[in-house]
């Protein structure tokens, strides 16, 4: 028997799925969500067109499927930080948040982008921006804080507009560096942290 892997193989259900999110995600970035056919993706991800149907349902529900992704921050991120000092793991936090960003720019931009014309991905955004506020609770030490909690979470949201206005000024305008992205973001984040909160 040959100890060389075979050229094709038969992928388990959910690195099916993921395959097929994989390749909506480069898609949906390289042009927009009405110029993309599920034949389109179908192809890319070397699938019958019913396996997207069987998996995501329309069209549709891929795409929405697809702006979540690009807008959730899943605890692997957190849970993966060094367990260091707070500007370490700050730092780090950034430093995830901008590859995936730099890794998938204009999917992110675009999804992020349709807030103002797209009810179900406005919905998909608020829900991103409240579990983003409990993740920098959870990766700036602060999960357990109870007494402000709800204006420490406020804060974080509000922080979170900094991330996407300065991400913009990186990746639309270039006007920042990402060396001066990763700086700005790190010490806002720092600065709340050690200066904003103790003073609620």
């Amino acid at each position: 028997m040959s100890s060389v892997e075979p050229r094709w193989r038969r992928l388990e259900p959910d690195e099916r799925r993921e395959q097929i999110l994989t390749c909506a995600v480069e898609l949906f970035g390289e042009r927009p969500y009405a110029a993309v056919s599920t034949t389109e993706l179908a192809r890319r991800a070397g699938v019958a067109r019913g396996l997207i149907n069987h998996y995501f349902g329309t069209k549709r529900d891929l795409y929405l499927e697809v702006v979540r992704r690009m807008v959730t921050i899943p605890q692997l991120a957190v849970d993966q930080l060094p367990a260091g000092p707070l500007e370490e793991r700050v730092a780090e936090s950034v430093r995830w948040f901008l590859d995936g960003v730099a890794r998938h720019s204009r999917t992110w931009l675009a999804a992020i982008g349709a807030e103002g014309v797209d009810v179900e991905v406005a919905r998909i955004l608020a829900e991103a921006d409240e579990l983003a506020a409990d993740r920098v609770l959870e990766a700036t030490g602060l999960a357990g804080e109870v007494a402000h909690r709800e204006e420490l979470r406020a804060l974080f949201r509000a922080y979170g507009g900094l991330v996407k206005a300065t991400a913009r000024e990186w990746l639309v305008r270039g006007a920042l560096s990402r060396e001066q992205v990763q700086l700005l973001l790190s010490t806002s984040l720092l600065s709340i942290v050690r200066e904003t909160a103790p003073r609620l």
